[in-house]
């Protein structure tokens, strides 16, 4: 066998030693837990709010807006440290780069505050 094949190998050999101790945790973990079913587990839970009535009702659209409009800035976070970083290298091209990316994550903010989303009332 090749050094080529034989690198591959090793891969394919760690995948199904790894798929392999996943299928053996999961089955061994439903063969010793408990099993005691309730009907309040079966109840569906959201946002906090327990439901009334026995229909679906729909939750409010601005938690998941919400949700969204955190994510957007969680992600900016992730893209700014590289950035300050390596600000020095990058030089005003970067400085201009950064400018736009701030700009229109702040257009977002504003939109959003505009259309009442931050409003937790």
């Amino acid at each position: 066998m090749s050094a080529f094949l034989r690198s591959y190998f090793v891969i394919v050999v760690f995948g199904g030693a790894a798929v392999a101790l996943v299928a053996l945790t999961l089955g061994l973990g439903s063969v010793i837990r408990p099993s005691r079913p309730q009907p309040q587990k079966y109840i569906a839970y959201e946002s906090g709010v327990d439901p009334v009535g026995t229909g679906w009702s729909q939750s409010q659209i601005r938690y998941y807006v919400f949700a969204l409009l955190f994510v957007m800035f969680d992600v900016e976070a992730v893209f700014i440290f590289p950035w300050a970083v390596r600000l020095q290298a990058l030089g005003v091209f970067g400085l201009v780069e950064m400018v736009v990316f701030i700009v229109i994550l702040a257009l977002g903010l504003v939109y959003a505050w505009r259309k009442g989303v931050l409003r937790w009332v």
